[in-house]
């Protein structure tokens, strides 16, 4: 279907992703562990279901995956205000990945409205 490094929303994806993973690796304490993966793997899935979903062949494939995006978006929510109710992200960190997640939440509904208003190709 396209590049996907030329969608804006893959691009704030992949820099939420980015930054959270650095938020992420600064959680210490053995007790944490999961808490830190399933940060890290809820931010890395948001991006990379974007560029698997770019890769199909149909908008509906594509709208499918971005569907996952979208559903990674409130999985990382939450685990960001678990890691903030227990103390292991700072109110100013969670705020500026909050931030940036919502962002992204937002784009991914336009480009799925943009997806499901369009007419389909005709053959």
């Amino acid at each position: 279907m396209g590049d996907f490094k030329k969608l804006d929303v893959w691009r704030k994806a992949h820099e939420l992703a980015l930054q959270a993973h650095r938020v992420a690796t600064r959680i210490r304490g053995a007790q944490y562990l999961s808490l830190r993966s399933q940060i890290i793997r809820a931010a890395m899935s948001i991006p990379a279901n974007i560029v698997e979903g770019r890769a199909k062949k149909s908008e509906r494939d594509f709208g499918r995956f971005l569907g996952y995006a979208l559903a990674s978006t409130s999985e990382l929510e939450y685990h960001l205000i678990v890691a903030r109710d227990i103390c292991v992200v700072s109110e100013e960190e969670f705020q500026l990945l909050l931030g940036r997640l919502l962002q992204v939440r937002k784009m991914l509904h336009g480009l799925l409205n943009c997806l499901s208003t369009t007419p389909p190709a005709k053959a």
